[in-house]
């Protein structure tokens, strides 16, 4: 089979690669598209460590080509793939907790993932797409998975004051996914204006640009308190800081953005001042799948204005590149096989 393959930092090529083998339990999927998201970036950047030779890409869509007997994604069905993968037996998996399993890990990142034409996965880590969802859209119902296991940690009460710092592809899932609960004002920040323009578009009551004035501008519109949840969706210690001002007294910050910086200044007397709740999230878990297709199926979350891009498997390099220098107008790239 084709795949592109991460050869070592910032090296990636096209190349002929042994088609996989899946184990006992595990069906082969024709893929037929992957999305790219920031962490392809990292990895590819050396950021997140991996091992190498690496076929990434953990956002994949496709048909089923080999299942096990008794799976219920049969040959010929159209299925989204669960990247995380997991041993069943550990503490964290009996206690549900299966998307932190210390013996599992995501493909893409800890084994091959769907940057190639064929990829093998745990059966049960497939569900089928409803008809009216789009292959060319549905590699983002993964990350909307996260964004929901994220938003169940959260809790959402219907009228708090929800504010998004960074207005990516997360962040205006985040947008969305905080109107369904019923939050408001649901509050976009970001440096871009076009970008201010589509979380609007997509259902954000205020859109502010970061500046000496922003915290005056979240507390005129929040009766004075600040935020009661503030997503922060950026993934920079500097966005978190800035995070921990916005949050009101008893407030709650959910840092979604992965972080890999070694070190950070942070105002750590307002984390104690205001008795800040921070909810870390990872992943997501089976469940979440079903609900998201769901939401998407039934027009609640929009992801068509959110992919920017369609574009080969093997332009992947440029497509990596868009994403590492911030190319306007670029948002979810999605590419197909």
């Amino acid at each position: 089979m084709k795949a592109m393959v991460l050869t070592a930092p910032s090296a990636v090529i096209l190349e002929e690669h042994k088609d996989p083998l899946p184990d006992s339990g595990e069906s082969l999927v024709k893929v037929t598209h992957t999305g790219i998201c920031g962490t392809d970036l990292k990895i590819f950047q050396g950021g997140i460590p991996v091992g190498y030779p690496l076929i990434m890409g953990h956002e994949t869509v496709g048909e089923v080509v080999k299942a096990p007997t008794g799976a219920d994604a049969k040959v010929g069905t159209r299925v989204i793939v669960d990247p995380v993968y997991y041993c069943g037996k550990c503490y964290q998996c009996r206690a549900g907790q299966t998307h932190i399993c210390p013996n599992g890990g995501i493909l893409g990142r800890d084994r091959d993932g769907g940057f190639a034409e064929l990829v093998s996965a745990p059966a049960n880590n497939l569900f089928p797409l409803p008809d009216g969802i789009d292959e060319a859209q549905a590699p983002l119902v993964q990350v909307l998975t996260t964004c929901l296991h994220a938003h169940r940690l959260a809790d959402i009460f219907p009228s708090e004051a929800v504010v998004v710092i960074g207005l990516g592809v997360t962040g205006l899932l985040h947008i969305q996914l905080a109107k369904a609960r019923g939050a408001y004002p649901v509050i976009g920040v970001t440096r871009s204006k076009w970008k201010r323009d589509v979380a609007e578009q997509l259902g954000a009551d205020f859109t502010f640009a970061p500046g000496d004035d922003i915290i005056q501008q979240i507390l005129d519109v929040t009766d004075g308190r600040g935020a009661d949840l503030v997503i922060e969706s950026v993934g920079k210690s500097v966005v978190l800081a800035q995070a921990m001002e916005m949050v009101r007294i008893g407030g709650r910050i959910l840092p979604f953005g992965i972080y890999t910086d070694k070190s950070a200044e942070l105002p750590f007397y307002q984390f104690y001042y205001k008795e800040i709740d921070i909810i870390n999230a990872r992943a997501a878990k089976g469940e979440d799948y079903p609900a998201c297709l769901d939401l998407v199926r039934r027009g609640v979350v929009d992801l068509k204005t959110i992919v920017s891009h369609n574009m080969p498997m093997d332009k992947l390099g440029g497509a990596l590149n868009m994403l590492e220098n911030e190319e306007p107008g670029r948002l979810k790239i999605i590419l197909d096989h």
